[in-house]
């Protein structure tokens, strides 16, 4: 009950929000790094593909994943219905500097959530992909850099998630009191967008066949 009770609060919101945005940070950099394995060659990320499906962490994952990305989205969503209700009683202040941040941040949070179902449905199900061969992640993943669309889509769907990125480690660590907070926030997303857009880069301009 004390739990429900603290969830109900904006307080209690925003630490579901740090906590679930922890654990999917941590996921975007250890899917980053496998996606790096893509340099290493044919042998090193298929290798890696299935050591995963070996150990049993797909499934796991996606569970959890599953739930974060539930409990993150859902606070959002009723942090920002009381913000708009806040406003409205409110309504002759002036438009507070962090509603373009927040704009951006749902935006973005759309355009992750739309590019998450395509890359599903490409490089796991391998129904979009030129390729589509199961397990063979380095032959798809080069199926598909080929094109000029899949690359800008895929740098559209990088960016998105390296500005909500930005913002979000921004929020927590200025809640926190660090004063270095945008900056870190902007490393963060730098070091992220720089990750996943070497492999479709290197692949479109024949760095990596």
């Amino acid at each position: 009950m004390d739990t429900i009770r603290l969830y109900r609060t904006t307080v209690g919101k925003k630490a579901v929000m740090a906590v679930t945005g922890a654990v999917l940070l941590l996921y975007v950099f250890a899917h980053m790094i496998g996606n790096l394995t893509f340099f290493s060659g044919p042998a090193a990320i298929d290798g890696y593909g299935r050591w995963l499906r070996e150990v049993g962490a797909v499934w796991p994952t996606r569970i959890a994943l599953l739930a974060a990305v539930a409990l993150h989205f859902t606070a959002a969503c009723q942090l920002t219905a009381r913000a708009r209700r806040a406003r409205g009683r409110y309504a002759h202040r002036r438009p507070v500097r962090g509603g373009y941040a927040a704009r951006t941040m749902r935006w973005g949070g759309v355009v992750i959530a739309l590019f998450v179902v395509y890359h599903l449905l490409d490089l796991t199900a391998g129904w979009l992909n030129p390729h589509g061969v199961p397990g063979e992640i380095h032959a798809n993943v080069t199926a598909d850099f080929r094109h000029w669309y899949v690359v800008l889509a895929y740098t559209a769907a990088v960016v998105a998630l390296a500005l909500h990125i930005r913002h979000g480690v921004w929020s927590a660590t200025r809640s926190l009191g660090v004063t270095t907070s945008r900056a870190i926030g902007l490393a963060v997303a730098v070091v992220v967008a720089a990750g996943f857009l070497s492999v479709p880069f290197a692949v479109f301009t024949g760095l990596v066949s």
